[in-house]
Order: structure tokens, then sequence, then C-alpha cells
């Protein structure tokens, strides 16, 4: 029984977000909570051949990677009824079929202090993975995705738009991997007069 059939049989089934599908879902959903995980680590070590890269120059995009004392911020999504099919399908092409992933589920903590746990889908590309980069530098990976672009944009703009939600929406969360990154990046286009980030209004629309 794959994961996603042990958690939709209520007639709702939540999805757990942590890189791209944070501010670009592109399903219908109900409702959306931000939260974390516990146990896993958030690295950007997947490589993304199709939408923020090519085959040439593969991106860099997130994955999780186990890790005890760690958590992860990001967004779960709740499809109900024949909105679950329907982001089943999609997610399946984009995340597994053109990204590499596998489905896990995970018990999601909703930032809310009066909202419990809830089991959750997430997708994590593991390293036995066709397009897996594995761990890197700051400036090596900062190095990457500066040159990167693929069918959905820049991989710069995943990046800012990633450090960007967290910054507004769990400020009090210090993510090293993730700021380290992002500050090599812009060092890297200092000289050029910086990065300017995407519009904050359109980071996570319809947020709950």
């Amino acid at each position: 029984m794959k994961p996603q059939d042990n958690i939709k049989e209520k007639g709702n089934l939540w999805i757990f977000g942590y890189g791209s599908l944070i501010w670009k879902p592109d399903f219908a959903y109900k409702m959306s909570k931000v939260g974390f995980i516990k146990g896993y680590k958030r690295r950007f070590w997947q490589g993304d051949t199709y939408y923020r890269g090519d085959k040439e120059k593969p991106a860099r995009v997130a994955t999780l990677v186990e890790d005890q004392e760690s958590c992860t911020w990001g967004v779960a999504y709740e499809v109900t009824d024949s909105q679950i099919d329907d982001s089943l399908q999609y997610l399946n092409m984009r995340e597994v079929v053109l990204g590499g992933y596998i489905t896990e589920t995970v018990e999601f903590i909703p930032k809310e202090k009066d909202q419990g746990a809830l089991l959750a889908l997430v997708y994590i590309a593991t390293s036995d993975n066709a397009i897996f980069l594995g761990p890197a530098s700051d400036k090596e990976i900062a190095a990457q995705i500066a040159t990167c672009r693929g069918n959905t944009g820049h991989n710069i703009e995943y990046l800012v738009r990633l450090a960007e939600f967290m910054r507004r929406y769990c400020p009090e969360v210090e993510d090293e991997h993730l700021f380290s990154i992002e500050a090599a990046v812009r060092n890297i286009f200092h000289d050029c007069g910086g990065i300017e980030p995407p519009d904050q209004k359109s980071v996570l629309p319809g947020t709950t």
C-alpha cells in the first residue's frame, strides 16, 4: 500500500511542502497551515534538470535528510474529495516522474498553538535517485544556483522565495543551511547590483 493510501481514507489528505510547494502548489486545496516536521533537515542536495535547470546544468533544489535533532518548516495543504486524486496525479508527475522524489508520511505540527499534529504526505528525494547531487559547500551550491535556469525560471528565484517565506512566516527560526547559501549567492552578485527578491505578497497566497 502506498503511503498516501494510508492517510486519505477519511476523505481528506494533508500534503507537506518545504520547497517550491510552499509558494507554488498549483493544485486545488481546502486550506493551508504553516508548521514543521521533526526528524528531518532541509538540504539543497537534489538535482533538477527540468524546472530550475537542465541536463547540462542541473539546478540545486531542496530535499529532506533524516536528522533526529532537526526540524523543517514549511506549509501543509489539506485536499479533500476529488481534490485528492487530482493533486496526487499532478504531484506524481511534478515530483516523482520529473523530480526524482518518493513519498513518505510524516507528523506535521502546525504553528498555531491550539492546533494538534496531523499526518501528512511528503515528497523526499533520496540519494539513490538518478539526479541526486549530494553534499557540497555553501559556496559550491551557490555557484550552481547562480547559473541555472529551467522551464519555470531561474534557480535563484527558488532559493530567494524559500528564504523570504522563512523570514516572513517563521522569523524566529534560523535555517542556517538555507540562509548561508542565500548569502553566498548574494555575494556572487554583489558587484552587479544585487538580487531583487520576488514580491513578498506572492510568496504564499491563501495561507491560513
